[in-house]
């Protein structure tokens, strides 16, 4: 006698998270996915020509916006959101009704750990995002709070409770997150070390947040993800992710909130032209110089009890330091404010975005 075939199993935070890809190309990527993705809810960003048509696989729940959405929904305030450039993505955390994002680039496969199991990344993000971060005192064994580890003799018990984590940043084998120069200098270089580690970023200690493998709590840190201007018409590319990894880990330091980086880890296919990727960076590279220290420097009022309180505070700041350094970092600073507006605008009560159709795309109900 022929059993039943046994019901898939419900995802953990099925309705309470949004997946969200930027993509100029078919979404072909999704099938290596589809055993993790399938019964999520997918919100892609299409960067570049709107009138191109964008094929998604079949029986995937997903919402598409392209920059004719982007200017509809937004008005003047679409000015904000990046054009050519990934970091378009963060329309995507705008519009979204979830409590948590993932974001993934369509460049990023399922990875494999030492043992040939494939890895489920979205699984771990949220048993990352579902525990709490050590941000005042590093613990030598990692995070406490996965199974099999705990706090060392000598970790304070008044600590042990833990922050809030907001962020989990993954990583990536194959191709690494390399600048422009590294790359030149390393053009046949691969990622092959698998680390079993997730560890909390200390408190005060900024780090290089990279997009491609990542996830928030939108509720906690959302109106501080927001990825800069960036691309067309700026004189500046890929550091989108990095700015947002700064302004948010300012702000979490102020809002005592904790961010995770190491596991989980995805494959990262595919290494990008470094003689284009300096053209965008250059710039940057010098900047970066200047940036940094005034991240590391910077100080929020302690009236500011939220994150949009925070980022506004922040906005103001890089205006009136970093504005000295490029008059980019002044019409940067306007976009900053400019995004929270856009940010309370879409997440009033009773707004709901419009979208458009995915004809390729089965939508579930």
């Amino acid at each position: 006698m022929a059993t039943a075939p046994s019901a898939k199993l419900t995802p953990l935070l099925k309705d309470e998270l949004d997946i969200v890809i930027p993509t100029i190309r078919n979404l072909d990527f999704l099938e290596m996915w589809r055993p993790f993705f399938e019964q999520y809810h997918l919100i892609i960003v299409q960067d570049g020509d709107p009138s191109k048509k964008i094929r998604v696989p079949d029986g995937f729940d997903c919402q598409l916006y392209n920059r004719n959405d982007v200017n509809r929904i937004l008005g003047p305030k679409a000015s904000c959101i990046s054009f050519k450039d990934s970091a378009c993505r963060c329309f995507g955390y705008l519009v979204s009704k979830k409590k948590y994002i993932f974001t993934i680039d369509d460049d990023c496969f399922v990875a494999k750990d030492p043992s040939g199991k494939e890895i489920n990344a979205l699984e771990q993000h949220i048993k990352n995002l579902l525990t709490p971060s050590t941000t005042h005192f590093f613990n030598t064994l990692y995070d406490p709070y996965r199974e099999g580890a705990d706090f060392v003799r000598g970790y304070p018990f008044s600590l042990r409770e833990g922050a809030p984590t907001a962020v989990s940043h993954g990583l990536w084998l194959n191709i690494p997150d390399y600048d422009a120069p590294t790359q030149l200098v390393k053009p046949l270089e691969r990622n092959t070390r698998y680390v079993d580690a997730v560890m909390t970023v200390p408190k005060g200690t900024l780090f290089p947040m990279c997009g491609m493998n990542l996830a928030f709590d939108r509720e906690l840190i959302g109106p501080a993800m927001y990825f800069g201007l960036m691309g067309d018409g700026q004189p500046i590319g890929r550091y989108d992710d990095m700015w947002a990894g700064w302004c948010m880990k300012v702000i979490c330091d102020h809002l005592g909130l904790g961010v995770k980086t190491g596991l989980p880890y995805i494959w990262h296919s595919k290494a990008s032209n470094p003689f284009v990727n300096l053209k965008k960076e250059y710039k940057g590279i010098f900047w970066q110089e200047k940036a940094i220290p005034f991240f590391q420097s910077v100080s929020l009022p302690k009236e500011c009890s939220s994150v949009e309180k925070c980022y506004l505070a922040l906005a103001g700041e890089v205006k009136s330091k970093l504005g000295e350094v490029d008059p980019y970092f002044i019409k940067l600073a306007d976009a900053m404010v400019t995004w929270i507006e856009a940010w309370n605008m879409v997440n009033s009560p009773g707004e709901k975005p419009a979208m458009t159709s995915l004809p390729n795309a089965t939508s579930k109900k």
